[in-house]
């Protein structure tokens, strides 16, 4: 290996060295930071963003704070979704606005209160804003719109992951509907690839078997839902009839692959299942974590994590 290459290296390590002792730790930081890594200044911040052409992502919260600076932390910059967007696709900077010194110039610059409850700010690398700030909404559905709205106006590409969770976070009134047909693999994967679908689950009718649907009722009625299991082969059946889950065949394609060993949502998993049943691409599904995760996994020796909390399974993982 050259000098040269060996220099390279060596300014790449030492360089994210030196950015990791800049940023906190989300396993030792206060809970109103979530599990977000933060960088602390804002100087670094912007030349980071100016570097890797990203915008900055500020939250400015009270640290430590009130309830709803903890419940912020705990609710909405602690789904591990969420953090992959904050951190892949921004550069996260955390400013207190409770301390003095450099927070407090970052705060008389953006004219943001002291003492307040969490605020969120997306800028360029110039400072300036790309989206309109997001305040008294502490929501993890209107942090999760607003970074689609700002990669959309930087014209780069919304990962699938930060959809797929914004279509989660949307879904507020959700119903269920059963439908009998010969076999319930082919059912959740034709089911499944409906867009306002949330999950899918095998099991068994009157020793028929069918499959559970989860759909979003804001978003498909009941009516239509019907149309397109009909047109597929599927029959409706009355629901108050008792029904029993099958947790081996759920998502039987996804569980014949090393998916099963990676915490996935239950709309991944939905998602994933079907696209491997019709031979498409699935790891966009994924976010980079995520595909981390899969790409590590050389054998049958893992734990299975499908099914799993996934909370619960992230944490694991990561442990």
């Amino acid at each position: 290996m050259t000098f040269k290459i060996q220099f390279i290296i060596f300014m790449l390590v030492t360089g994210n060295l030196l950015l990791a002792q800049k940023t906190t730790d989300p396993y030792n930081q206060n809970e109103e930071l979530g599990k977000v890594r933060w960088l602390r200044d804002y100087d670094d911040a912007v030349a980071l963003a100016r570097k890797k052409n990203k915008d900055v992502l500020i939250l400015f919260q009270e640290v430590p704070g009130c309830s709803t600076c903890r419940n912020y932390g705990h609710n909405v910059l602690s789904h591990p979704l969420m953090v992959e967007a904050i951190e892949n696709s921004f550069v996260p900077l955390a400013i207190f606005n409770n301390k003095g010194g450099k927070d407090a110039q970052v705060l008389s610059k953006y004219k943001e209160p002291n003492w307040n409850n969490p605020v969120v700010r997306i800028v360029n690398s110039n400072g300036n804003d790309v989206i309109n700030r997001i305040g008294n909404d502490y929501s993890a559905l209107r942090l999760c719109k607003s970074m689609q709205q700002a990669l959309t106006e930087k014209r780069r590409k919304i990962p699938e992951y930060i959809n797929l969770l914004e279509q989660e976070l949307s879904a507020k009134k959700t119903d269920k509907a059963y439908y009998k047909m010969s076999c319930f693999w082919s059912g959740e994967k034709q089911l499944g690839k409906l867009p306002t679908v949330l999950n899918t689950e095998s099991g068994f009718i009157n020793h028929s078997e069918v499959v559970e649907v989860t759909y979003d009722a804001k978003e498909l009625t009941k009516k239509g839902l019907d149309a397109y299991a009909k047109s597929n082969g599927m029959t409706l059946v009355d629901n108050e009839q008792p029904y029993r889950s099958s947790p081996k065949d759920l998502h039987y394609y996804l569980q014949q692959t090393k998916f099963k060993y990676i915490p996935l949502t239950k709309l991944q998993q939905t998602k994933i299942n079907s696209a491997l049943g019709e031979g498409k691409a699935t790891t966009h599904f994924l976010s980079p974590k995520q595909l981390k995760w899969f790409k590590k996994i050389k054998n049958n020796n893992n734990e299975v994590l499908l099914h799993a909390n996934f909370v619960e399974a992230w944490t694991k993982k990561n442990e």
